[in-house]
């Protein structure tokens, strides 16, 4: 990114132009570089000398800054002397007290005496006195990231970001809409979906339909710069999408003005995009770290797919899947007809945090226009809007501060009872598992089920010992295969022959227990 006074902006016909480099300037990116290159060793105030002087011969002096200042952070400036200048100066300083410093030559004898102390030449210290001025630092390292078609690329697109410094709204379709929207999540920054009336295009890379609007800190409370720097960044992302169309609001000192950018005007320089931020808040960030360390049934997802709500679109910040078992879903444009494919069942979650009352209401607008899904909100107190949420059918969950793990546990609790249910509906009265033993994890998996709709099934021919389900001729054969002062490993090892890897259940089956040894071992002994 620029800073403000290099912008280089065209207000023909009332819109906001950025006046980006052609290809006729990059002969002078080329001479830029060059300069950087050709100063390595040499003091700053030389290298702006020369950069000073490439002004006056260029057409646009904005632009041989715009190319210089993204140069400068890949140049390594140090402080190059004999003498730390600190120590130097008080040298200096202390022998010019007792001298008097009126005329050249009594300069030249405290430069004497501060050498005599520091025990090096009046020379030395002289060059030593100011070195640490960031004029006289050195240009000790130059290694361009870019030859002149990428410094020109990468200063189009620094361009751009400083433009949209200030904007209030952006307006933006691209090919890859999934991941514009998880960049403007990240980074923060409040938006909405709508359908165009635009047809999306059938070949790959074209176009969505769908419109992201992301709104400007005018329209929250005051602007800020770092909230104009997370637009910047978001258009990295842009970018990188291949083909995607702009359009944005810009507060041009107090006048609004149109920006438009699509995929021809910048030219991707091939870095990649920095988004920063993991989650839309904290609150997030800490809900999603604390449910991931329980061992649930659900597995959480980040950012799933958008929800029709009317004519626009919504993306819950979560969504739990059950672990167990599919069903049936629409997929595809509802235009082009719907497919149905299967997937795990899934609860979307959204967490409405500290938004502005606008952004509430549209929020619960788009939760009414929601149909046949499942939704949980957790729902900050302060908002006062959980009525309105059970209302519209959505589960109101509420927090203050952080969200309640028990309280998100016992909503999914219900559902995981219903799914139960109907898995163990669907399971025949008895089942006879082939193997001679198998888990009930194993068999629940088998059917495509959870253990707790396969627990009460009945298994005529093996008996459940544990979550093991074991046939009768297996539980003879270790009733003569182990015997009382038998070794526990060496009884382990029977019973892993036959495939059955819980000692402690099966042992007391057959009527022993452990006699443990410290934490090396033990003996199986009878009950």
């Amino acid at each position: 990114m620029l800073t403000k006074d290099l912008l280089r902006v065209s207000r023909a016909g009332g819109g906001y132009h950025p006046q980006f480099s052609i290809r006729e300037d990059r002969p002078l990116a080329a001479r830029v570089i060059g300069v950087y290159q050709g100063h390595v060793g040499e003091a700053r105030h030389e290298l702006d000398a020369a950069l000073e002087e490439l002004e006056r011969a260029a057409d646009d002096f904005k632009l041989v800054r715009g190319f210089a200042k993204l140069l400068d952070r890949e140049a390594t400036f140090e402080t190059r002397a004999a003498i730390d200048p600190e120590r130097a100066r008080r040298a200096t300083f202390a022998a010019a007290e007792s001298v008097g410093i009126v005329t050249t030559a009594e300069r030249g004898q405290a430069l004497t005496a501060a050498a005599d102390r520091l025990d090096t030449t009046p020379e030395t210290v002289e060059r030593s006195l100011y070195a640490d001025l960031e004029e006289r630092e050195i240009l000790a390292a130059f290694d361009s990231p870019w030859n002149p078609e990428a410094l020109c690329a990468q200063y189009d697109l620094s361009l751009a970001q400083t433009v949209l410094f200030d904007a209030t709204e952006l307006r933006v379709r691209s090919a890859d809409p999934k991941a514009l929207v998880s960049a403007v999540k990240r980074l923060r920054l409040m938006y909405e979906i709508r359908n165009t009336d635009a047809s999306p295009g059938s070949a790959a890379g074209a176009l969505s339909d769908r419109e992201v609007i992301v709104t400007g800190p005018d329209s929250l409370f005051r602007r800020t710069r770092r909230y104009g720097t997370r637009f910047a960044r978001l258009l990295r992302t842009i970018t990188k999408a291949g083909e995607w169309e702009l359009s944005a609001t810009i507060d041009d000192r107090g006048t609004d003005r149109e920006l438009r950018l699509t995929h021809d005007d910048l030219r991707m320089p091939g870095t990649e995009p920095v988004v920063e931020i993991e989650y839309d808040s904290a609150v997030e960030a800490d809900f999603a770290a604390r449910f991931e360390s329980l061992d649930l049934d659900w597995e959480l997802v980040r950012e799933p797919e958008p929800l029709a709500t009317g004519s626009r679109v919504m993306i819950p910040d979560f969504a739990f899947d059950w672990k167990h078992g599919t069903r049936d879903v629409a997929d595809g444009d509802s235009r082009a007809g719907k497919t149905v494919s299967s997937r795990a069942f899934r609860v979307f979650f959204e967490i409405m945090g500290f938004w502005t009352p606008e952004y509430v209401e549209k929020k619960l607008d788009q939760i009414h226009g929601l149909e046949d899904v499942e939704l949980l909100v957790a729902v900050d107190e302060s908002l006062g809007v959980g009525e309105d949420l059970e209302a519209r059918d959505a589960r109101a969950i509420p927090y203050s501060g952080t969200v309640g793990l028990a309280d998100v546990r016992d909503a999914l609790r219900e559902y995981e009872d219903r799914l139960n249910d109907e898995q163990a509906a669907a399971l025949p009265d008895e089942l006879i598992p082939e193997p001679d033993t198998i888990t009930l994890a194993t068999l629940a998996a088998d059917h495509g089920v959870s253990e707790t709709a396969i627990e009460n099934t009945v298994f005529p021919e093996h008996e459940r010992v544990g979550r093991t389900l074991v046939r009768p001729t297996v539980l003879d054969a270790l009733a003569s295969e182990i015997e009382p002062g038998m070794e526990l490993s060496t009884a382990e090892d029977r019973l892993d022959e036959h495939g059955i890897d819980d000692a402690s259940a099966v042992l007391s089956r057959l009527g022993y227990r452990i006699e443990w040894k410290g934490l090396s071992g033990g003996d199986v002994r009878e009950k």
